[in-house]
């Protein structure tokens, strides 16, 4: 299945003329499915390409190496979880994946027992910040779609929810089970995610027939979806797309890096005037940003936890 591809290089911060097409365009693009692919975002492919050689040599290294920096606390989101030890489809096996994940990683730049190294820290940082712009850029768009002050969206996410993860998928050493996926269904917890793909593919979308589409990566291209706080923001123009990773894909590990722009805790998320109207009233009842989101990270952590 192919997503509506949007080209952002038009984008400027001091021409509201080219962001409002830019608007239209990834209005229209959105409302399908809630997924399209994006180019000239902002992000340097070289420092693209540097982020994705960093995680795999941490992927790479021993189980003993890794447990160093163990994921410990779901509230703080932060560290590596080994294969196994995330469940984002409830009620079914365990996701195959293994993840480096960082909420917040501007805030835990001082914990040195926090990172592998100063390179991986570094590479980390500089690409964390990149998205970080790059998602602000898309924020300012949805607020001129959305009719909201330009920096309405921006304003509500100070990092504290922003999250990077690196993931990997292996290919082959694991017996897969009936319905287990590298990452199971499921659907984004805040407003935007951006994913970057590796050239393997995997990822699928549930369409508006209920039927699983493939995802394939698009060269130099970057995957956007929109997570349910957006959803409820824009009451449901903007869907939460459930999607999810197959597991061993051929006979190729995968890669990816997700970037998932979450709004700060503190924030009450409701359906925003210009998307309500008499014919289309509320689907939402407002709802603090960070209580939905702690709430699907807890329910996403593994009984199978074996590190």
């Amino acid at each position: 299945m192919s997503v509506p591809l949007v080209d952002f290089g038009p984008y400027n911060e001091h021409k509201h003329e080219a962001n409002t097409q830019l608007a239209y365009a990834l209005d229209d693009a959105l409302t399908s499915s809630g997924f399209v692919a994006v180019t000239n975002i902002g992000i340097d492919p070289l420092l693209r390409a540097q982020t994705f050689a960093n995680a795999s040599e941490f992927f790479a290294q021993p189980s003993a190496v890794k447990k160093q920096f163990a994921y410990t606390d779901p509230e703080a989101n932060f560290g590596y979880q080994p294969p196994l030890s995330e469940t984002l489809e409830p009620g079914r096996p365990a996701d195959i994946k293994q993840a480096f994940t960082m909420r917040n990683l501007l805030g835990r730049l001082q914990d040195t027992n926090a990172w592998p190294d100063e390179t991986f820290k570094r590479t980390a940082r500089e690409f964390f910040e990149a998205c970080t712009q790059a998602s602000f850029r898309i924020l300012r768009v949805f607020a001129l779609a959305l009719d909201v002050p330009k920096d309405y969206f921006v304003e509500l996410h100070s990092g504290e929810n922003v999250t990077m993860r690196y993931l990997h998928y292996p290919a082959s050493g694991y017996d897969v089970a009936q319905q287990q996926m590298g990452a199971g269904a499921h659907t984004d917890y805040g407003a935007v995610t951006l994913l970057f793909q590796d050239e393997v593919g995997g990822l699928q979308i549930n369409d508006r027939d209920g039927d699983w589409r493939d995802v394939p990566p698009i060269p130099n291209a970057v995957n956007l979806n929109t997570g349910d706080l957006m959803s409820h923001w824009s009451n449901g123009r903007y869907p939460s797309t459930e999607h999810r990773v197959l597991p061993l894909i051929g006979d190729r590990e995968r890669q990816s890096v997700a970037f998932f722009t979450d709004p700060d805790n503190s924030t009450l998320v409701e359906c925003l005037p210009s998307c309500v109207a008499a014919d289309r009233p509320a689907m939402y009842s407002p709802v603090l940003a960070g209580q939905h989101i702690q709430a699907k990270i807890d329910a996403s952590q593994s009984p199978e936890l074996a590190l």
